[in-house]
C-alpha cells in the first residue's frame, strides 16, 4: 500500500478515536448522572418498581453502548499499531491483502471478508 493511503487511513483512524473517545466521555457522564439520579428519593417520596427498572434498563444501556464503543476504540488502537509495524491491510487470520474498499469502510479491520465471514460464523 502507498504511503499516502496508509496516511488517509491513519487519519480516517484517528478521527474515528476521537470521536468514540468523545462517545465514551458522554456516555461516562450520562451513567453518572442516571446513578445520581437513581440514588435520590425524587423528593422524599418512594420510587415506584416500574420507575426503578426503568431505570435500571436505562442504566443497563448506557452501559452496553460503552462497552461496545470500547471495544471499537480497542480495534481503531489496533489498527494504528498495525499501521506502524506496517501490517496493515493484510488479513490476521490468512494472510492475504483485505481490499481497499473494505479497509475504506471498515478501516479498523483486521480480516478478509472471508475469514470475518468464518469468524462470525464460529469457524475461525
Amino acid at each position: 500500500m502507498k504511503k499516502e493511503e496508509l496516511e488517509g487511513f491513519r487519519n480516517d483512524l484517528l478521527a474515528l478515536r476521537e470521536r468514540l473517545v468523545g462517545n465514551m466521555r458522554y456516555l461516562s457522564e450520562a451513567a453518572r448522572s442516571q446513578s445520581e439520579e437513581n440514588g435520590a428519593t425524587r423528593g422524599g417520596a418512594p420510587i415506584h418498581p416500574a420507575e426503578s427498572g426503568s431505570d435500571n434498563y436505562e442504566q443497563e444501556f448506557t452501559m452496553a453502548l460503552m462497552e461496545n464503543e470500547n471495544r471499537c476504540l480497542e480495534m481503531v488502537e489496533h489498527a494504528l499499531k498495525r499501521i506502524d509495524d506496517g501490517t496493515y491491510g493484510t488479513c490476521e487470520a490468512c494472510g492475504v491483502q483485505i481490499p481497499k474498499a473494505r479497509l475504506k469502510a471498515i478501516p479498523f479491520t483486521s480480516l478478509c471478508v472471508k475469514c470475518a465471514e468464518a469468524d462470525e460464523k464460529g469457524e475461525g
